[in-house]
């Protein structure tokens, strides 16, 4: 097994090893599925990239039906229904934090550091950014 460095990314000639696509999507799957299973609604779409120690994920669609409820009843009024759904959400990821924390860490081999997260009840866009403790390992993209 051979490792290299390319740029700041340690590079693994390893079958076993994943490309930085395959990792992506991973994360797509475990963030949906906690979404699904933890928020009680998956995304409508979802995607992940990877730079460096940072990984966003970005996910669209993801307010249930009562969400939205919330939002269109006080939408002529104080926006407190907007107010409510992000504190709601943030505190959601906050409980599921180690989970996030375990299920990045699978995938990437890497222990997430920092967790920040927003979403925007005008677009129903939702994002997630891991900052890691360092660059995961990836296959090399050339063929040999």
């Amino acid at each position: 097994m051979g490792v290299g460095r390319s740029g700041s990314r340690v590079m693994i000639d390893a079958r076993s090893a994943k490309s930085q696509g395959e990792i992506e999507a991973a994360v797509c799957d475990v963030i949906s599925r906690f979404q699904q299973e933890y928020m009680g609604r998956g995304p409508r779409d979802i995607h992940t990239h990877l730079i460096e120690n940072k990984l966003f994920v970005h996910l669209q669609g993801v307010l249930t039906a009562a969400e939205q409820r919330l939002i269109e009843s006080h939408a002529g009024g104080n926006g407190r229904g907007a107010e409510l759904l992000k504190q709601l959400r943030s505190h959601l990821v906050l409980t599921g934090r180690p989970l996030l924390e375990k299920l990045v860490h699978d995938v990437t081999g890497t222990r997430p550091v920092s967790v920040h997260h927003d979403i925007s009840t005008a677009t129903g866009e939702e994002v997630i950014v891991f900052t890691l403790s360092g660059v995961p390992s990836v296959r090399d993209r050339r063929r040999r």
